[in-house]
């Protein structure tokens, strides 16, 4: 859906009134974006953009804009943010709106303006006959965090629109290293593409040599590494961190993020919850669900109990200075090195 209406936006086919509404701001974001660069010349922008923050101003002066005929050009593109009023919020201390006025507009918008609603919230009131309404009027984009399927087909997309394929290992790597940010990953799509060149096709070596790894992809190769016992190679990604200037503190508390993730997975899918389940019960992206539904599979309840109760002695010595920041993590590795040569 997401793809549909911008084609229709590149196209030209334009609606009157747009609604964008979700947490994924991005996706918001590269819709506005796109309706500036297809509806409006750099000459015509200077005169016949405008936007709003409805928290501040009331919609009556909003839509006299937009009841307004354009200067230097055929259409007017208007962006209403935070209408508040589609929502369930609370309305005190902000801005009174003349919702009849707004509600008439609707049933006649102006033909030479183009109303963008932007609402990054989690959720509209579906009760409030205003919502209703211009969800029936509007050209909707549900602005919601992808799952993996649709991440995926984000990547290849956004690959195809730079004139490139890329095949499903890259894409795997893609989102193991990048993880699930829509902002990274089309960015590093980006930079792909202007690497391979057009017509070529991004492959797994081409992520593996150009994609940026954020602290948190670092940490995951190193637990990756730590899962399966090759603790030499931990000992090396551990160091290039040092040298990168990463703070020992902000290391270790991620590795133990990943690992009490390990264990919480673990143990809800013991409990017989689905992975969508654990992830809604979590509050995390189903993919990182996934890649330590796959950990966990390697690790037993006695060895990862373990392995927190390492990681809390590590995390108290640190905070109290009882040793060296630096040795705190390495001795952890030699632990779980010592340990596995025992099994």
């Amino acid at each position: 859906m997401i793809f549909d209406l911008w084609k229709q936006i590149k196209a030209k086919q334009f609606a009157p009134l747009y609604l964008l509404y979700g947490p994924e701001s991005f996706l918001i974001n590269e819709t506005k974006h796109l309706l500036i660069n297809n509806v409006l010349n750099d000459e015509e922008a200077d005169f016949n953009l405008s936007s709003y923050d409805l928290e501040e101003t009331p919609i009556d002066a909003a839509l006299e804009d937009a009841e307004t005929f354009p200067f230097m050009g055929e259409r007017r593109l208007i962006f209403l943010h935070n209408p508040y009023f589609l929502t369930s919020e609370k309305t005190k201390e902000k801005t009174e709106h003349n919702l009849a006025k707004l509600e008439a507009y609707l049933k006649e918008p102006a033909p030479y303006s183009i109303v963008v609603f932007a609402a990054t919230y989690e959720k509209l009131d579906e009760r409030k006959k205003m919502t209703k309404e211009l969800k029936r009027k509007a050209a909707l984009l549900e602005a919601k965090k992808l799952n993996e399927g649709e991440l995926r087909a984000w990547i290849k997309e956004r690959a195809s629109i730079n004139g490139v394929q890329i095949d499903e290992k890259a894409v795997d790597l893609m989102l193991t290293l990048t993880g699930t940010n829509l902002f990274m990953l089309t960015s590093e799509v980006d930079k792909l593409a202007l690497y391979s060149g057009v017509g070529n096709k991004i492959d797994e070596q081409t992520v593996e040599k150009l994609v940026s790894r954020s602290l948190e992809q670092n940490i995951f190769s190193l637990v990756d590494k730590i899962v399966h016992r090759k603790i030499d190679d931990a000992l090396r990604i551990y160091y290039d961190l040092l040298k990168q200037n990463e703070e020992p503190i902000k290391i270790l508390a991620v590795i133990t993020g990943q690992f009490r993730l390990i264990y919480q997975v673990k143990e809800l899918a013991r409990r017989g919850y689905g992975q969508q389940q654990i992830a809604g019960y979590l509050k995390v992206h189903p993919f990182r669900i996934k890649l330590a539904a796959g950990q966990a599979q390697l690790f037993g309840d006695e060895e990862l109990s373990m392995i927190i109760k390492l990681l809390a002695d590590a995390d108290y010595q640190m905070k109290t200075g009882g040793m060296n920041k630096v040795m705190l993590i390495e001795m952890f590795l030699f632990r779980l090195h010592d340990h596995a040569l025992q099994k």
